[in-house]
């Protein structure tokens, strides 16, 4: 197995807002694709298929990092931080809500507790 984390980062844009929420998104991957540590990082947008009708917020983030201590030095980056004060945080911002999740190819981690 691998250190890897895998992150998915959801978004619900305000109303009417989806559009504009998700291009301020796309505007993370540069930078971000220029970390040594990222090996993948996308914003995708939610499409219907009969075959996958589960529920989820209509923007995600599909992540990949080296490791834990790669993602948490990229969630304190000026720039992430920034995005998520202005657009999450703040009332004027555009997601109305957000979730985002890390998780681990290693199955030995599934006898650690579980913090709810």
């Amino acid at each position: 197995m691998s250190k890897k984390v895998y992150c998915i980062a959801q978004f619900l844009p305000k109303p009417g807002k989806e559009a504009e929420l998700f291009k301020v998104l796309q505007g993370l991957e540069a930078n971000t694709l220029r970390e040594d540590a990222c090996l993948q990082y996308r914003v995708t947008r939610h499409i219907p298929s009969p075959f996958a009708e589960g529920k989820s917020f209509p923007i995600v983030f599909n992540e990949i990092w080296a490791d834990m201590q790669s993602f948490e030095a990229h969630c304190q980056r000026n720039e992430i931080k920034d995005f998520f004060q202005t657009y999450c945080v703040a009332e004027t911002g555009l997601a109305a809500d957000w979730n985002v999740c890390v998780y681990t190819d290693e199955p030995e981690n599934f006898d650690a507790p579980k913090l709810v």
